[in-house]
């Protein structure tokens, strides 16, 4: 008795959920931007933490000595930074030899006319220092600066990679930000259409309620169609969302490809999204379902008097 009970309310509401035409229409269109927003901003929120930590694997701090510095004495400091076995990972060292190879093994001929103009290796000799953790890199750059042979080393390039994490860091967080304030507004909007579109079904249907209460109907059984009429509509914006940031993702997938491939550790944009599917999907499922069911809620305490 119950499931036909329940069948009888799931195929009112989706009863309502037809009829109301160019309503449902735009009821799930303002659902949809909503979704859509909040959608990418958390796809933006994704890749850019993802985008960091490939960065964050790359990054080592690379001391290059002064041309007088002989070799025994790197190797020297290099099996002294190795002891630090909990901060540092690695310590890899880096001839000038080295250096001026795999500078000329990108076959530019400009760059060997260079090097031949000059008469000599202009390269320095480095130590490549690899952390065991992200966080020790600024810990190994202050250690190294207070350390006896920082007279020694020409310069070190960990305050350049830290500036590009950062600003990506910066950049991430505010188009969280920014992406939280404007789907935010756009859930409000979506609240509020959703809500006078159910509240609309529920006048249209004011004679029958009466009749429904005469028979014997219960309360929840007069109100769980317009339950189901907020879910269909937040079933809908929600597969509509998932649809449209494929296409918008895939369209773009090409164009930022040279981009992508070194920040999202060789994906493409497409590659990354459909690995993301397991919370985007889910995500707008259960977001546009609730926000459905809250507009219903709301529309059913206001204007449902039974």
């Amino acid at each position: 008795m119950k499931g036909i009970k329940l069948y009888r309310t799931f195929k009112e509401g989706a009863h309502n959920y037809r009829r109301n035409g160019w309503l449902t229409f735009a009821t799930i269109s303002v659902l949809t931007l909503s979704l859509f927003v909040i959608s990418l901003t958390a796809l933006i929120a994704f890749s850019g933490r993802l985008a960091v930590k490939n960065l964050e694997s790359k990054v080592s701090i690379t001391l290059s000595f002064n041309p007088e510095v002989t070799e025994e004495r790197i190797l020297a400091i290099k099996d002294d930074l190795g002891k630090y076995d909990r901060e540092i990972a690695s310590v890899g060292y880096v001839s000038r030899d080295a250096a001026l190879a795999d500078f000329l093994s990108h076959g530019d001929p400009v760059l060997s006319d260079a090097v031949k103009e000059i008469g000599s290796n202009p390269l320095l000799a480095s130590l490549v220092i690899k952390a065991t953790d992200p966080t020790y890199y600024e810990l190994i750059a202050q250690k190294v600066n207070e350390s006896s042979f920082r007279i020694e080393i020409s310069r070190i390039n960990y305050t350049k990679n830290k500036a590009i994490i950062d600003r990506l860091n910066t950049l991430t967080a505010k188009a969280q930000q920014i992406g939280i304030i404007i789907g935010s507004m756009f859930m409000l909007i979506a609240i509020l259409i959703t809500f006078n579109t159910i509240r609309l079904t529920i006048y249209s249907h004011r004679q029958e309620f009466e009749i429904m209460r005469l028979v014997g109907a219960s309360d929840l059984y007069i109100k769980m169609p317009f339950f189901f009429e907020g879910i269909f509509y937040g079933l809908t914006a929600a597969a509509a969302t998932v649809s449209i940031l494929g296409i918008v993702v895939w369209r773009l997938s090409d164009t930022f490809r040279p981009l992508t491939d070194s920040a999202l550790g060789g994906q493409t944009l497409i590659s990354f999204y459909l690995h993301s599917l397991w919370f985007i999907l889910p995500g707008a499922t259960l977001l546009g379902t609730g926000l459905g069911i809250l507009s219903g809620l709301i529309a059913i305490r206001k204007y449902l008097k039974i």
